[in-house]
This record gives structure tokens, C-alpha cells and sequence, in this order.
């Protein structure tokens, strides 16, 4: 009753407008059917998705704040089932077309699925910004652009469209309002003969401006920045990148500046956008792949399809934290046994080449959690149709800061026979503050200037 008087006292006085993404009796639904940011309140009818109750706010005992982190809540949960390569039809309609590659290729390769938990919790700002953006928040240039006035929640929490759904990704609360920083970010490649491979051990720092609406120093157009320090191998130690991203990319592209030691200097770098190789990831994932997604979309057209059922990676505290580092890796695939699977609801978006423009895929297909926008499952064929590579990115809530989270994934290069797994913090955990730096400090020169300086 609070949150339905709260989302009503918030939604008055709210004018339509034409060119809004819904309508204020469409918006009058979020809090009642739907939850704030556009998810369905309710459970499924077989009740293997649970309703909406809150999200996770209370944590675990053993819980240290600050350490950089968090105890498995559902450490003493079992499995309701497994998925294998014996009964992986009868749960195709659940499964990524990667899900399924793996499980029929290794027989070995498991998904566990466990008791389905809708842990997402958002602060009352972010909220609160979220149903106003409902009615106001306007797409621009063919989905190419979000109006800059749209601030602090996000911009579409009923999409109609597949661009909305890809910008409630780029634009989802994923680190809060000030800055994440992880002091040790590991990349592993596992390559054909399951060799294993530390890609990179870096230092990031990573930001979103679109949620720090105190700071007026701020770019308006800034939604996120991110700026990472390679500390391995040794040949490329002290190499930083720097990203910067726009609400309108056709405008403002994406600016990237980089360091090598070696020059000692810092330069732009352009490249650094769509089909490029991350070096630091091995080459195996591109930059527009970043998190599943980042950047413009300028070169894909983006179909939402609707929603659906779907095992994702989710609630995986076991595979952030309590999965040692060399348990982690099979020959071919990840340890099943760190992985937790969940069935949840996701939007479902269809990406297919534009005419005339270049990319090494010719299709792409993201899931998203309806309760994160964070892409739980992505596929990408090449240009002959075939299955190229997928993705499982796993998400875990920061209960103690309303932080739904996810950036740790794995990655299966089918047509390489390898796969990596990104942005491991088990080294020196995650870290959130929640106060910004000033724009002088968060200057490319400056953090080359700080991070060299350690």
C-alpha cells in the first residue's frame, strides 16, 4: 500500500507527451502490476518464478562490509534439477542456442538449477527517477539517442522497442551513484587443448555520470566511463585504457584515449568501438561486447521480440567468491559446479546487421533480466549464419548498497574452440564508494598521472 501511495504521489502531474515512451495510464501500471522499473510484479502461473517481494536488503551473518566481498545468502540451497546432455530437449525452449551448443557438444557440461530468487533492489532516488523518466524519458534519432534530460533512473521501464531495451542496459543502476573500483581484475583464457591463460590482471575504475545528478561538473551527455590499468604480463604492464560513452553517440562518439609506458604519452584511440579485439581479454571479446553490450547501435537493427522464460546466470555468489580460482576452469568449458543457474523472466532483443554497414556478426540475440536490464545470456552468428560465440554474464545483489551487479562472465568462441572468463575479482574483491571525483580528477591525464604513480 506504501509503494502503490509513494508511486501514485510520484506519477501525478506527470502531462503526456507525444513523443514519451508511454502513456500516463500505461505508467500508472508500474507499482501495481508491474514493478517500478517495469518488470512483472507477479509469479508465474506454475510458480517456479516467484512474485516480486522487495529485493535482497538484508544481509547474510558473516557478512564484513568493505571487504570487497558478500556471503552467499543461499549457500545451503540444493538443486532442484540438472540439465544435461540427456535431457536438454525438453528444456530447449529455456536455453540460449550457446546453452544448448555446450550441452550437447561436452557430456560432461551441466546446468544446475536452483530455487529462483528476485533479489534486485533499487534506492528510492533511483526509483523514484525511474517512474518519472516513464512519461518523460524521450528516444531520439531512430533509437540512437536518449533526450539528455533523462537522468538518475531508467529511461525506459516499459520499452516498446528493441533500441529501449539496449539503452536500459547501457543505462541500468549497476554501481550506484558514485564509482567501483576492483584493485585486481583477472581475464583467463582457456584455450583448444584447455591450456589456461591469465590474459590480463588489471585495475579498473569504472563510473556512471547518468546517476551522479549532484555533480555539476559533469559532461551532461557522459552516461559512463571506465578506465582500466594492466598490470599483466609483464610486456604490458601499466598500460591504461580510458572509455567515455554519450547519451547521444551519432553527436558525441565514444571517446577512448590510451597509455603505453613505452610512449609516455596519453592518445586517442577510436578503435577502441564495435568490432575491434580486446586485447586485454585475450581477443576474444570485442569492444562492443563489453558486459554483453557497449557502445553505439548504430550498425544493428534492434527487434524486441517480448518476453520469456529463461535459465540465467543469477544469484551466482559461488562463482564471484566462494569458487577458488583454479576450480573455476574445465578443459572446454567453466566448472559447472561454481555456476548457478535460475529461471527468470528476460527480454528478448534480435540484432541483424544493417545494410552496408561492417561487423564480423552477421545476428546477435541478448536476454535480459526484466528485474536488471543486465544481459544474462548472449548469442552472435557470423555472416554464414553459424553459431560464433556466446555469453553468460552472472549477476549477484549488493544487499548492503542496492546494487543489483553483474560483470563476471564467461565467453565461448565456437568458431576458435576456446573461451575465456572475464572480470574475476577473487584476487581483491569489488569495491563501491559512494562518493564521485571531480572532473578534474577523473581527467585521462590524471588518472595516468595517479595510477603510474602507485
Amino acid at each position: 500500500m506504501k509503494l502503490q501511495l509513494a508511486l501514485t504521489i510520484a506519477l501525478s502531474g506527470l502531462s503526456a507527451c507525444a513523443l514519451a515512451a508511454v502513456s500516463p495510464e500505461e505508467a500508472a501500471e508500474l507499482g501495481k502490476t508491474l514493478t517500478p522499473w517495469g518488470a512483472i510484479q507477479a509469479g508465474n502461473a506454475e510458480g517456479t518464478i516467484p512474485a516480486y517481494e522487495g529485493g535482497l536488503r538484508q544481509a547474510p551473518a558473516g557478512f564484513k562490509p568493505d571487504s570487497g566481498f558478500w556471503v552467499d545468502p543461499f549457500k545451503d540451497e540444493k538443486p532442484l534439477f540438472r540439465i544435461d546432455s540427456k535431457n536438454v530437449d525438453q528444456y530447449a525452449d529455456k536455453l540460449s542456442e550457446g546453452q544448448k551448443t555446450l550441452l550437447k557438444k561436452y557430456p560432461e557440461y551441466y546446468l544446475d538449477i536452483y530455487p529462483s530468487h528476485r533479489t534486485a533492489a533499487y534506492p528510492k532516488e533511483v526509483v523514484d527517477a525511474t517512474l518519472r523518466n516513464a512519461t518523460e524519458c524521450v528516444i531520439q534519432k531512430d533509437g540512437l539517442a536518449v533526450d539528455p534530460a533523462c537522468r538518475g533512473g531508467l529511461p525506459f521501464p516499459i520499452p516498446k522497442t528493441g533500441n529501449e531495451v539496449i539503452w536500459n542496459q547501457q543505462l541500468r543502476y549497476k554501481i550506484g551513484a558514485g564509482y567501483s573500483t576492483t584493485s585486481s581484475s583477472n581475464s583467463w583464457i582457456i584455450d583448444s587443448n584447455g591450456q589456461v591463460t591469465k590474459a590480463a590482471e588489471q585495475a579498473t575504475f569504472e563510473e556512471t555520470p547518468y546517476y551522479q545528478v549532484t555533480q555539476a561538473d559533469r559532461d551532461p551527455l557522459m552516461y559512463a566511463r571506465v578506465f582500466s590499468r594492466n598490470d599483466y604480463p609483464a610486456r604490458r604492464s601499466g598500460e591504461v585504457i580510458v572509455l567515455s560513452d554519450y547519451l547521444d553517440p551519432l553527436a558525441k562518439p565514444r571517446r577512448s584515449f590510451s597509455y603505453t609506458p613505452g610512449q609516455r604519452r596519453v592518445k586517442l584511440a577510436p578503435e577502441f568501438a564495435f568490432d575491434t579485439p580486446v586485447a586485454s581479454q585475450g581477443g576474444v571479446t570485442l569492444f562492443d561486447e563489453l558486459q554483453m553490450f557497449s557502445g553505439s547501435q548504430e550498425r544493428f537493427d534492434y527487434k524486441l521480440v517480448g518476453r520469456k522464460e529463461m535459465y540465467i546466470p543469477n544469484n551466482a555468489y559461488k562463482f564471484y567468491f566462494d569458487c577458488k580460482q583454479d576450480e573455476q576452469f574445465l578443459a572446454n568449458h567453466a566448472n559447472p559446479q561454481c555456476e548457478r543457474w535460475e529461471l527468470h523472466r528476460v527480454w528478448v532483443v534480435e540484432a541483424t546487421l544493417k545494410p552496408g554497414k561492417r561487423h564480423v556478426y552477421g545476428k546477435r540475440t541478448y536476454y535480459l533480466d526484466e528485474d536488471t536490464f543486465g544481459v544474462g545470456l548472449y548469442d552472435a552468428w557470423d555472416k554464414n549464419n553459424a553459431l560464433y560465440r556466446s555469453m553468460f554474464l552472472s549477476g549477484v545483489q549488493i544487499y548492503d548498497k542496492d546494487i543489483p551487479y553483474n560483470v563476471k562472465n564467461v565467453i565461448y568462441d565456437f568458431n576458435k574452440g576456446m573461451y575465456a572468463l572475464v572480470n574475476d575479482g577473487l584476487k581483491g574483491g569489488y569495491k563501491f564508494v559512494d562518493t564521485p571525483l571531480s572532473e578534474r580528477e577523473m581527467k585521462p591525464e590524471a588518472i595516468v598521472s595517479r595510477v603510474t604513480q602507485r
